[in-house]
């Protein structure tokens, strides 16, 4: 298949812990041809959704682990997969590219399906279970956030649309940085606020669960750094090996209809205890570490599960 990477600078990848690079391994492996193209290259010209970028080769040496060809432009239409791998934030730029992308439908399977990662971002997705999730709210309002947190006591605070980490306080009950951290957030940005109660097992880890089209394949704990609340791996969250227990797949067993009917392929979410925080479609990670705990090949199930689909 003709397989194209919408993603950041993939020379600036970490080749061991960077989830887009080992599903470009796994298919130059399976015989695909990769062709790799940055956002900002991504164009509607008159009908048709093109792409300026490189066909390109991996090998699994730092620095030298992409190998890219002359710049050329192509119609995605042309290729069998797109895959949507770029980072967040969630902005403007990232909901435009999905548009874009989903004007591909009638000839190519894009991953994630655009209209359901524009439709079903990762904090809010989790609203659909509120059975599985800690109490929460979403909030522009400085006075019903004051009021969730004189419920709550303590909650964690953080940008909507944000990722990796970035921007998250834990707000005990003592504290009183709230109505500074509001001022600071409002200040550069009109999106609202996500606040939830603070889970004390995070102090035991933040399980990010591997879902393919819908089943959990297995599941890593990251835990958080001395004197940190967050434990992505970002911010210096250390990854252990650690399987599903029995809530994980309740957990599973609840989404994982919904992401499949939708089109979600390739889904990473978030666990503390025994509750659900977050669904992560616009770009999950955790698939090399989880391969190399388990001793399972993810991607060979990834690439499975859509060529089939592509059959």
């Amino acid at each position: 298949m003709k397989i194209a990477f919408q993603m950041d600078p993939i020379g600036a990848v970490d080749i061991n812990a960077d989830s887009s690079f080992r599903l470009a391994e796994e298919a130059q492996v399976r015989g695909h041809a990769l062709f790799f193209y940055s956002p900002d290259h991504l164009a509607y010209q008159e009908g048709r959704i093109t792409a300026r970028g490189h066909d390109f080769t991996v090998q699994r040496v730092q620095g030298d682990h992409a190998q890219l060809g002359p710049m050329r432009e192509v119609d995605l239409a042309e290729f069998d997969v797109v895959w949507l791998r770029q980072d967040p934030p969630f902005d403007m730029h990232y909901i435009t590219s999905t548009h874009l992308l989903d004007r591909l439908k009638a000839t190519t399977l894009v991953v994630n399906d655009p209209f359901w990662v524009r439709n079903y971002p990762e904090k809010l997705l989790v609203l659909d279970f509120p059975d599985l999730t800690p109490p929460t709210t979403i909030a522009r309002d400085l006075d019903t956030i004051k009021a969730f947190k004189a419920k709550h006591g303590d909650v964690i605070l953080k940008p909507l649309y944000g990722n990796g980490g970035a921007g998250v306080f834990r707000l005990d009950a003592n504290d009183r940085n709230l109505t500074s951290l509001h001022e600071l957030f409002t200040g550069f940005s009109r999106e609202p606020l996500i606040v939830q109660k603070f889970l004390p097992d995070v102090s035991n880890g933040d399980k990010r669960v591997i879902l393919v089209d819908g089943e959990a394949v297995g599941a890593i704990n990251r835990v958080p750094a001395e004197g940190e609340t967050r434990s992505n791996m970002h911010v210096g969250g250390r990854p252990e090996k650690i399987g599903l227990t029995d809530r994980d797949k309740e957990i599973c067993a609840a989404i994982g209809p919904l992401l499949r009917e939708k089109g979600q392929i390739f889904v990473g979410i978030d666990v503390i205890g025994d509750y659900l925080t977050e669904i992560n479609v616009t770009s999950p990670t955790g698939i090399q570490e989880l391969e190399r705990f388990d001793g399972v090949n993810i991607a060979e199930k990834i690439w499975q599960a859509i060529e089939a689909k592509r059959a």
